[in-house]
């Protein structure tokens, strides 16, 4: 047996996977995450292979001030936790670019190529990135193959992919890439399994999270995204606005906004956090009675409903919603919000599915079945990752 550690490294949080491999196939012996890092009160979770939490502690602030340094600490769990040392390592990589469709070993060249996006994903890249140097720098011997959130939407078709702005702006790379593709990849081989009825259909999957993304899917295959240029556009996030009239940040930059101040706006301090006042963390909205957190939640559901319409015109038509990731997965009345809004194309709920998660929350009657499957992306980033390394023998 060999091992393959996935890490997913996010602005907050490190999430991990380790896999045990035989042959092709892949079992989890670990998984956890540290999060809360670069806050107070960071903290680092893990359970076994049986779901067993293992490892509950809490961790200083200073060792966990980013996620470098995070990286640390997680490495020193690993080495005294986690048996034998992995043989491979897979990332998510948030953007890859319009050349990047495929996963990739990393070498000197690619970490040149994955820097110079940064500026397209300032939240997620350097911390995808970090993890990568840091192990890179000890155990340059250890394979590392990123694994890109872009390349799930790569097949869009030009009237997709383009903006209405000149053709020289298109062709230095200012296009809709998309992303949480890892996440719809994975919905992808489930469909068949988890829901056959829709899986060669054209469905609307929801990643809802802190950020939130539609994706329209034919037959498996992302065909359109709400997502654009960066992981600003489309739908309102945790503290990312979504869809904005582009005149705002004019007038910003007009009224004596630096374009740092409108970055930090833009991905700090808008989206759920700014209309309410209170939190971009949607367990915090549920639990409150302000005016301005059930405008926030009316506001995500209202604009959640209209994506799901819009990807249902491109598609032609809609076979199935499905819900995942966090707030997907587990908020009950956002979800129920949200399948209101669309009760004009025959959406009907089961109340009591819906309050238990599923795996179908729609009723017998509803004209269009509504699905929860939650997402793994790690687990997704591990199959790409032993893919490819078989394939170029770096791995026995």
């Amino acid at each position: 047996m060999t091992g393959i550690l996935v890490l997913n490294a996010g602005s907050s949080s490190i999430k991990f996977q380790l896999y045990d491999v035989e042959g092709m196939a892949l079992e989890r012996r670990l998984k956890g995450q540290i999060d809360g890092i670069g806050t107070e009160h960071p903290r680092l979770r893990a359970w076994d292979g049986a779901d067993a939490l293992i490892a509950e502690q809490r961790i200083d602030p200073a060792r966990a001030s980013d996620v470098e340094d995070a990286q640390e600490v997680l490495g020193g769990w690993l080495v005294e936790h986690s048996g034998a040392p992995p043989a491979a390592v897979g990332h998510r990589v948030v953007h890859g670019g319009p050349d990047l469709i495929t996963p990739a070993l990393v070498d000197d060249a690619l970490l040149l190529r994955l820097e110079a996006l940064v500026p397209l994903a300032p939240l997620h890249q350097p911390n995808n990135l970090a993890p990568i140097r840091s192990i890179r720098a000890r155990r340059p011997d250890l394979p590392q193959v990123a694994c890109f959130d872009t390349a799930f939407h790569r097949g869009h078709a030009p009237v997709v992919e383009h903006f209405a702005l000149p053709a020289a702006l298109y062709d230095q790379g200012i296009r809709r890439y998309g992303f949480h593709g890892l996440s719809y990849e994975f919905l992808a081989t489930r469909l068949p399994e988890a829901a056959p009825e829709i899986a060669g259909g054209r469905v609307v999957a929801l990643h809802l999270g802190s950020g939130a993304s539609a994706c329209a899917m034919v037959a498996g295959h992302s065909v359109d995204s709400t997502m654009g240029f960066t992981a600003l556009d489309g739908l309102p996030m945790g503290t990312r606005p979504g869809q904005l009239d582009p005149g705002v940040v004019l007038y910003l930059t007009e009224q004596g906004m630096t374009a740092a101040g409108i970055e930090h706006l833009l991905y700090h301090e808008s989206g759920l956090k700014g209309l309410s006042g209170l939190s971009g963390d949607m367990r915090d909205l549920l639990g409150s009675t302000s005016a301005a957190a059930q405008l926030a939640l009316d506001y995500f559901a209202h604009r959640t409903g209209a994506a799901i319409a819009a990807l249902g015109s491109s598609m032609g038509g809609l076979d199935g919603i499905v819900f995942t990731a966090g707030v997907g997965e587990n908020a009950a009345p956002v979800r129920e919000a949200i399948c209101r809004r669309c009760a004009w194309l025959g959406v009907r709920l089961d109340t009591a599915a819906n309050e238990s998660h599923g795996p179908r929350i729609s009723a017998a009657d509803s004209e269009i079945p509504v699905y929860v499957i939650p997402t793994n992306e790690e687990r997704m980033i591990a199959r790409h990752t032993l893919s490819l390394l078989r394939s170029t023998g770096a791995l026995a």
